[in-house]
Order: structure tokens, then sequence, then C-alpha cells
């Protein structure tokens, strides 16, 4: 484990620990599945040895309740290498394809190769769940990682480093603590990939970087996701949905509602509902949400005093309270807040919230919200509420996204089968499933021909009247 500070020794260890993994990404170039496998499931053993400490280590990072890490940390990890277990031998089967009719006699196919040495920088809002989960895909690629979590979440980095310390050699697997230091001295380096999970603002910043070396990379940014609630939704259902997916994690989740667009004739019975789901969820014993044992706290002071200072914002320039709105410094507790009346100038609206605000606007119809939706940068995650099946379509073909919900949100992340990610803003490249084990893996394609057969004699040089003939056929007819 190298130590917390950078310095030019600590540059150099980085460099020694990145030339470790060279042999290494040779050698599991030829890795079966078994052997990839067998990797998966030492994680998954550790895992389920040691659940209480993962839970420990959230709750003293951030007061994240035991019942929400297992939800939400574990149970994600867990169930990506269950289905990569289960499914690795065939992704890595090489796959034909078909054969068109000028390359009759040749036959082709796709293996994946890894595509070696891997950097992943994993964010401090689900530090488990976001550092172990794009390993899992790294690992059943067959490739070996640097790991560099984030310095947010010391106890949960503590415990990640001391995992991977316990399960691999460092020219395997090895993690890195540190700073934005840190950071900057790995992205120097020549990695084949780089998986990165943060901000869109910093996520331009390690593009940058790694177009330096030429690295491809994986960007899973954020940005602010719209929720859709329209003139025929179910608004008890939507608000049970939406209020679940706009507090889980204290609202520090990517792919939380970020603000609302509620047809007017719901707005009301919206607001209604929402009240009591909240009460339901986090106060039902009527004791306080601040007592709750399932809300979950501010990562620390800086947000916190970012996300109290856009509730006064929002106020001040004509926002009202629908709920919430109080906190508490010393435990760094807020309130789900819910405002109504907001506009494009309050902060509230310009970036996004990573917190339990919950902005609310109103639409007289639905090409309205649309209309709003494309006037702002693609969202990572979209959500529309409603029963018309053709005003549903017409938010999917209408508005870009990197996923979208209908009636729920959130739990797209959970289906292993769908692939996950932004698109622009948003985010590079997909994740989870086969879909991680792509965005870790070169698509090679091969072509096989048969000795004696060459289907492209006639097409040499000298090109004479009958391979002008034919080349006009192939231009005509393929």
């Amino acid at each position: 484990m190298l130590n917390h500070s950078i310095s030019e020794q600590n540059n150099t260890d980085l460099e020694h620990l990145f030339k470790s993994q060279l042999l290494t990404s040779t050698l599991w170039r030829s890795s079966s599945a078994d052997d990839r496998i067998a990797r998966l499931k030492k994680i998954r053993t550790w895992i389920k040895d040691h659940q209480q400490e993962i839970r420990n280590a959230l709750k003293n990072d951030f007061g994240k309740p035991e019942s929400e890490t297992d939800l939400s940390e574990i149970f994600p990890v867990t169930a990506e290498i269950n289905h990569s277990i289960k499914k690795l031998h065939k992704w890595m089967t090489p796959k034909s394809v078909s054969t068109p009719l000028p390359m009759l006699g040749t036959s082709g196919s796709i293996y994946h190769e890894p595509k070696g040495r891997s950097l992943i920088i994993a964010p401090w809002n689900y530090p488990f769940n976001l550092s172990i989960g794009p390993l899992i895909s790294a690992l059943s690629a067959g490739c070996p990682v640097i790991l560099k979590p984030s310095e947010m979440t010391p106890h949960t980095s503590e415990l990640i480093s001391k995992m991977i310390s316990e399960l691999f050699a460092p020219k395997e697997v090895a993690v890195v603590l540190g700073g934005i230091e840190t950071s900057q001295a790995l992205l120097k380096l020549p990695f084949d990939h780089i998986f990165f999970t943060g901000s869109p603002t910093v996520g331009k910043i390690v593009m940058k970087a790694a177009a330096e070396n030429l690295s491809s990379v994986t960007l899973e940014l954020g940005g602010k996701s719209p929720a859709i609630v329209d003139e025929d939704a179910d608004c008890k259902d939507a608000a049970e949905k939406l209020i679940w997916g706009k507090y889980v994690n204290c609202g520090q989740t990517c792919i939380a509602p970020d603000y609302l667009l509620v047809h007017e004739s719901k707005l009301e019975n919206l607001f209604s509902e929402m009240k009591v789901a909240i009460q339901k969820m986090y106060d039902p014993d009527f004791k306080g949400i601040e007592k709750s044992p399932d809300m979950a706290r501010i990562v620390n002071d800086k947000h916190f005093n970012r996300l109290t200072e856009n509730i006064e914002d929002a106020l001040s320039k004509g926002a009202q309270l629908v709920f919430g709105g109080n906190s508490d410094q010393h435990t760094r507790y807020i309130e789900p807040t819910i405002l109504r009346n907001v506009s494009d100038e309050m902060q509230v609206m310009e970036e996004e919230i990573f917190g339990p605000i919950l902005p609310v606007k109103s639409y007289t119809s639905l090409g309205e919200a649309i209309d709003y939706v494309n006037s702002k940068p693609k969202p990572l995650a979209l959500y529309f509420f409603g029963v018309n099946a053709e005003q549903s379509s017409k938010v999917l073909r209408e508005t870009s996204s990197g996923n979208a919900v209908i009636n729920d949100c959130v739990l797209h992340y959970l289906h292993m089968e769908l692939p996950f990610g932004g698109v622009n803003n948003s985010g590079i490249g997909k994740a989870h499933g086969y879909h991680g084990f792509l965005a870790f893996s070169n698509e090679k394609g091969v072509l096989k021909q048969r000795v004696g057969l060459n289907n492209v004699t006639l097409l040499r040089p000298p090109y004479g009247i009958k391979a002008k003939q034919i080349i006009a056929s192939l231009i005509k007819w393929f």
C-alpha cells in the first residue's frame, strides 16, 4: 500500500507498481474462464465473511444504515459477481459472424481479449459498490487493476485496501490511497483502460489525460436526471417510488431524480402523497426524521454547507418549501426537502444537487416538459410516470439519456442484463454484466482463409478488363 501523500519518491513507486503489472497483463491474456472465475469467487467469499466490517466502515464514513449498505453497496457487487460467474464462459467464447457473399470461402469471428493494465478511480457516494463493481468487470475481462478509492470515505477505502491486499498480489490488483495529487500522478501513466466514476467536470480532466496516452475510457458521470410525472400518473405509486429513489443515501446518488416536471393537474395531489411517503418511510413513529435509523448523513461539511446554501439561495429567489428545510451542522443532517416554484436562476436548477433536495416545476403539456429536458445537457437517467404508452414512447423517442425508466426510478441499476451508463455530458461507455466485460475487452475481428483458396486473384494488378468488370459488379451489387 502506498502512502497517502504524493512525493517524487511516491511517483516512482507508482511507476514501479504500474510496470509490475505488465507481465501479469501478458499472462492473463490467455487466462481461462475458470481462472477468472476463481478470482471472482475469492472476492465473493471475502465479502460474505466481512459483511459486518463493510457495514461498519460505511456507517463511520457517513452514517449509512446497515440495511441500505446491504442493498446498495453489497448486493449490487455480489449480484455482479454471480452474474459474471454464470455468464463468463459464454462471454469469452469466440462469436462467429455471417459471411457476406464477396467473402465466400472465408470465416469470421470476434475474439475478446483483455485490454490490459487498467485504472479504476472510484467516487465517495457508493464507495464500496463503485470500487468493486468495476473491478469485477475488469477481472472478468482478464485485466490487472490499480484501484484508487475516494479519500473522502477513509474507513471504506482502508477496508477495500485490506481486502485487496489479502486476496491479490500488487502485480495483479493494487489499491492506491491518496487525494487529488495521487489521481493526477496515476493519470500520467499509459494505462490500457481507465474507468472513472465522478462528475462531468472531473470526467473531462480524466478524458484529457487519457488522450495523452490514447487510453480508452469508461466515464460514469452524472448530471441532472429529470423525472416527468404525467397527467394520468398514479400519484401514490409515483410518490413512493420517487421518495425512495431521491432520498436513499440521503440523495447522494448519481441517478437520483434531480428535479421533477409535474403536470399541473397532478401537482397538489403529488405533493400530498410525497409528504405521506416521507412520513411512512422515515418517521413512522412521529419521533422526527432526524432520529430515523434509515436516513444517512451528508458525507462532509463542505457538501453540507453547499446543500444548505442551495436551499437558502432557492428560498431567497422565490422558491417555496413544500416539505423539510431543516438541518443540523453538528450531525450533517439535512431533512428531506421539497421545493416548488423553482426557476432556472436558482442553484438547485443549475448544477447536480447530490443531496436530499427535490425541486419541482409544473408543465401544461408533455411537449413543454420534453423541450425543457432537451434544453439541458443529456442526463444519466430519465424517469417517466404515466400509464399512456404513447406518451411514454414519445418521451423515449424525443429525448436522449443514458438510461430511462418507466414508472419507477433508480431500479435499473440493479438489472445486470441492461447496459448502464451515460451519454455525452453524463458519460461515455457502458458498464455492468456483459457490457462491463466489453468495456475492459478489445473486440478483435478474426478472418480465416483456406490455404489454396484466393478470393481476390482476379482483382490484383495488373488491372485488366476482367478485373474492372468484377470491381464494377461488386460496387453495383454489394
